[in-house]
Parts: structure tokens; C-alpha cells; sequence
């Protein structure tokens, strides 16, 4: 990778203090090979497998992705045997960790490795960047670690330590800041194995520099990290915008049919996209039991089902969105025309479909004594 050539007056200021102080680097690697956690991923150089882990850890504790790197490694041990599964099998694996849009694009990457690559997962970060669900981050997290390619990786853990330690204050989610973070990394990562800087770095970020309560006290760099020194510990990183959460009103028609019940997929493009769920009222507000049986009166040609007591309501936190769901339960009474659209499937098959993780924890006390 060329030298920086162009740098922000953020960065002219600190790069002097990074030339100085460049056993940085060296430090995190000899503090990583003490502290790092003995992680599967960590003991390959397979690019299929680091790429695995790496979009199952987007937005994933550690702790909640390993089983599931664990189950897709042995469902699917090569990118091609990713590649020519269905969907459905994928989205099914993939239950339980939310963010699916990672699911679908793992498998049409997988897909075009298989058809453009020859189901070889490429070499080169540029190609590896063109595969669908992998942004900056996850392709130089793959080109370092399976290849040693010297491309930093800037994550909200390399965030917070860089901030920190040199005392930066552009914020984090602006074009400039990632710029300047950037910037910062590529210089440091020229004193180091790649691959062994960035997991260090990572690692460090994750393990000590926490968000809260970070463990000052032991840190390595206390001496000479600015944050420290200047008390901004807990304003680093900078953020520039607040996100916003919008409520969302779910209401549920769980419709008994003897031992049946009907689901419906989702097609649009929304959150959950080709998962299963009940069919589904969504209303700017919650309409309550009086006003479900009005919207449902001409679904259901007025006396067809029969509605039961005491609904059952869930709250489902999304990023920015927050769901208020109301599960509604109606018995069918007589044979009546129903959208084509809604599947007709028995209880205890139901545990075959994908469905997303509010929908499964319903199912789970639907089912129960069945």
C-alpha cells in the first residue's frame, strides 16, 4: 500500500506523535499474544472460513456467533457447498441472529464466487471488496488475515482506541473522521504483520479499551494515551448524529384451522425479507381486540372464526426500530376463501420454516404441549 500522500491537519498532527511513538504497534501484538481469546477463527488462514466468521460477527457478540460459525462450517464446509443450498436452508440456519440482509448476501457471495471466481474466494482486496455484504471493514479483515494484505481494519473497536489514544475528536460517523481514523491505521499498520496488527488492535479494543469502564488502570499505553491525560475518556469516540427509533404496530392473525395453523412469507423489501411469519396487520397505531375483528370482519366474512381471549403482546427491539406486536388467535369455524398467499401448515411443522426471533419465541408457547 503507498505511503499516505494527502492528510487532513488532524492527522498531520498526529502522525508525528504515531512516528514517535511507533512501537505502538509492537506493543498490541506482544499484549495480544498474552491476552487474545483462543477463537476457532483465529487458528485458519482459509479466506472462506475468516469470511464466515467475519459477517456472523457483524453487529454479533463474539459468544452468540461462535455456535452459529460453528453449525455453518459444518453444514456448509467450502464455498460451494454454500453456494448450491437453498435460501430457505440458509435463513433457517441463520435463526436467531437477526440483521438477515448478512444471510442473503453471504449466500449470493457465495454464489458469485462459485460462478465468477470458479469457486475460488478471490486474492485480491479489490475483488474481494465487489462481493455482495462486504464493505471496507470485512474486506480488509479477510485480505489480512488470510493473505497478510497490508489494509487496515477500522472498526467501532479501532474507533474508540485510536480515538483515545491520540486524543482524536472528528467524529466517528462523518466523511472526515473515517478519513482521518483511516489514515491514522494505515500509518500504524506499516510497523507490523498485518494480520497479526489487526486482530491485536481489535482485540485490544474489545478485551480492554471498552466503551464503559475501560481497564485504564492496566492499560499498556496509560502513560502516553491523550484521552487519559486530559480526563475525555468517556467522550471518545465523537459521534455526530443521534439515532432515531421508530415504533412500528404489528398485529398478528394466528388462525387455528384443527391442527394447522397459516403462516405468510415476508417478500417485500423490508426487515425480514423472504422469512416466515403469521399473517400480518401493520397500523400507524395499536388497534386493540374491538378494532382487529373490525379489519378482519370482511377477511373473515363476519362469523366464520371465532376470536380468543387475552391476545398475547411482545416488544421486539430492532436498530432503529422498535416493533409493538400483538399476537391475535382465531379459530376457523367453516371453509372460507383465504389469500392465496397465506401457507397452510401443521403445528408440528412449523419449526421446519425460517422465521424471524419474535415470531420463534411465540411458536415456542404455541407449541407447547402439542
Amino acid at each position: 500500500m503507498p505511503f499516505l500522500i494527502a492528510v487532513s491537519s488532524t492527522v498531520k498532527r498526529v502522525l508525528p506523535l504515531i512516528r514517535m511513538m511507533h512501537p505502538v504497534a509492537y506493543t498490541l501484538i506482544e499484549w495480544y499474544h498474552s491476552n487474545k481469546r483462543d477463537l476457532p477463527w483465529r487458528n485458519t488462514r482459509d479466506p472462506y472460513l475468516i469470511w464466515l466468521s467475519e459477517i456472523i460477527l457483524q453487529q454479533t457478540r463474539v459468544e452468540q456467533g461462535r455456535p452459529y460459525y460453528e453449525r455453518f462450517k459444518e453444514a456448509f464446509p467450502s464455498v460451494a457447498s454454500l453456494a448450491k443450498a437453498k435460501e430457505e436452508k440458509v435463513l433457517k440456519l441463520w435463526q436467531g441472529l437477526g440483521y438477515y440482509s448478512r444471510a442473503r448476501n453471504l449466500h449470493k457471495a457465495a454464489r458469485m464466487v462459485l460462478e465468477k471466481h470458479q469457486g475460488i474466494f478471490p486474492t485480491d482486496h479489490a475483488a474481494i471488496r465487489e462481493l455482495p455484504g462486504i464493505g471496507d471493514y470485512t474486506a480488509a479483515a479477510i485480505a489480512s488475515f488470510a493473505y497478510d494484505l497490508r489494509y487496515p481494519v477500522v472498526d467501532g473497536n479501532v474507533y474508540r482506541f485510536l480515538s483515545r489514544l491520540f486524543g482524536i475528536d472528528t467524529p466517528i460517523d462523518s466523511t472526515a473522521g473515517k478519513k482521518e481514523f483511516l489514515q491514522v491505521a494505515t500509518e500504524l499498520i506499516q510497523h507490523a504483520p498485518p494480520h497479526e496488527f489487526n486482530q491485536a488492535i481489535m482485540e485490544f479494543g474489545a478485551l480492554t479499551c471498552v466503551p464503559s469502564n475501560p481497564n485504564c488502570d492496566s492499560c499498556v499505553f496509560r502513560s502516553s494515551c491523550i484521552a487519559r491525560k486530559k480526563n475525555t475518556i468517556q467522550e471518545l469516540p465523537v459521534k455526530a448524529k443521534k439515532q432515531t427509533s421508530r415504533n412500528r404496530y404489528f398485529h398478528y392473525i394466528v388462525l387455528h384451522d384443527g391442527k394447522d395453523v397459516y403462516l405468510k412469507q415476508r417478500t417485500e423489501k423490508d426487515i425480514w425479507m423472504n422469512l416466515w411469519e403469521f399473517p400480518m396487520l401493520e397500523e400507524k397505531k395499536a388497534l386493540g381486540p374491538e378494532g382487529m375483528l373490525r379489519k378482519t370482519s370482511l377477511l373473515f366474512k363476519n362469523h366464520s372464526t371465532t376470536m380468543h381471549d387475552k391476545p398475547s403482546k411482545a416488544r421486539h427491539l430492532l436498530s432503529h426500530q422498535t416493533l409493538h406486536a400483538v399476537f391475535y388467535e382465531f379459530t376457523l369455524q367453516k371453509k372460507i376463501k383465504l389469500p392465496a398467499t397465506w401457507k397452510k401448515v401443521n403445528r408440528k411443522n412449523l419449526q421446519k420454516f425460517p422465521v424471524p426471533k419474535l415470531i420463534e419465541k411465540y411458536l415456542r408457547q404455541l407449541l407447547v404441549g402439542d
